[in-house]
């Protein structure tokens, strides 16, 4: 068992888990309703749109407006059974025509972020809106204009209810999207407990620190090794990456794309596991090997006696207190065999790593670099 360091345990449920509808695909169809109205007078409920993979769900309306010159359609998202902040969440498109020529243009609603800062797939000054729920939005608005015979010169305006509260939530001020919450989705579907979308997220901050031009970034497992490791090195918020389990994620995508300086920060557990040589630092993906932390201890002169506790402890964190008992710096052993390991995953790419061990309550036990 290695939790512990202010970490959120989702258990999954034994049975079948529900997936549900991604912001973009929401937003799609809220856009798709909206625009049917604005150009027949009547709204279709259930609204129904083409996922890219061709799923074709319907959406009830929660909300719907029709005015002389805009309509507007609200859909509440249904996350299925993932721990989706924006779950429940009134997601809203306001539609309006727009000159000849004018084209598709999207705008941040009540609730929705502007990009601020380069390095995400929208540049700045864009509303946060993802490139393939644009793209959904716009095959929407094509069909439909065509259809009608009509110019697509069309203004899409998504708004998602509560949403700058519910992005304090989220990593969107990390990466310098302000003000509200993104649109996301590139299926269209959540998939529930996906690790994908938290690797994702760190691939956008690796790219945001980038492009900011930052030469170290800080890697942690947790809020408690992360508030320890940014004060000792003073590093703005922008540079801190929400690894989380994921070391391997974060190694992976600096190989390619490299910031000159990384610190990976953690609790002795976690960090155990990565010496180990494991990259998903989860408790129910990887474990800590007391034969391993043994023989460890072996080589800093444990005796057998505290070898044989070792080797009987329950927790990572029990073997810890043994071996400080004893006087053995095993979190230095664990610090400079989880450098050697993340600098092997990064296969010589220009990155200068240090590792930080902390205990829970973020005091430095070991550092390597």
């Amino acid at each position: 068992m290695d939790a512990g360091e202010n970490e959120i345990r989702v258990e999954k449920p034994a049975t079948a888990l529900r997936r549900g509808w991604t912001t973009g695909a929401c937003a799609t169809a809220a856009t798709k309703a909206a625009l049917t109205a604005l150009i027949t007078g009547a709204f279709p409920d259930p609204v129904e749109i083409t996922l890219p993979k061709g799923e074709t769900p319907s959406f009830a309306l929660a909300r719907e407006r029709l005015g002389e010159t805009d309509a507007l359609a609200g859909i509440v998202k249904d996350a299925g059974d993932d721990p989706d902040v924006t779950h429940g969440a009134l997601v809203m498109a306001r539609v309006s025509r727009l000159p000849e020529g004018a084209g598709i243009v999207f705008k941040a609603g009540a609730g929705v972020g502007m990009v601020t800062k380069a390095g995400l797939p929208i540049p700045a000054g864009e509303p946060a809106i993802n490139p393939v729920p644009r793209q959904m939005m716009r095959e929407v608005v094509a069909q439909l204009c065509a259809e009608h015979g009509i110019p697509a010169d069309i203004e899409i305006e998504i708004a998602i209810e509560n949403g700058a509260e519910l992005a304090l939530q989220t990593w969107n001020p990390r990466l310098g999207i302000l003000g509200g919450l993104s649109v996301l989705g590139t299926t269209g579907i959540v998939h529930p407990f996906s690790c994908s979308a938290w690797i994702h997220s760190i691939h956008r901050g690796i790219d945001v620190a980038r492009a900011e031009g930052l030469p170290h970034v800080l890697g942690a497992t947790g809020s408690t090794s992360e508030k320890t490791a940014r004060h000792f090195y003073d590093l703005p918020e922008i540079a801190c990456l929400d690894m989380g389990d994921f070391a391997g994620g974060l190694l992976k995508y600096l190989r390619a794309h490299p910031v000159p300086r990384l610190t990976i920060a953690g609790g002795f557990a976690k960090l155990t596991k990565l010496a180990q040589g494991a990259l998903d630092l989860h408790s129910g993906r990887s474990q800590v090997d007391m034969q391993w932390l043994a023989a460890q201890a072996e080589e800093l002169g444990a005796s057998a006696e505290l070898m044989y506790r070792i080797l009987g402890a329950n927790t990572a964190l029990e073997v810890f207190e043994l071996t400080r008992v004893e006087g053995i710096d095993l979190p230095a052993a664990i610090a400079a065999r989880a450098r050697i390991v993340a600098l092997e995953t990064l296969r010589g790419a220009p990155v200068t790593v240090d590792i930080m061990v902390t205990d829970r309550s973020g005091k430095l036990l070991a550092h390597a670099r």
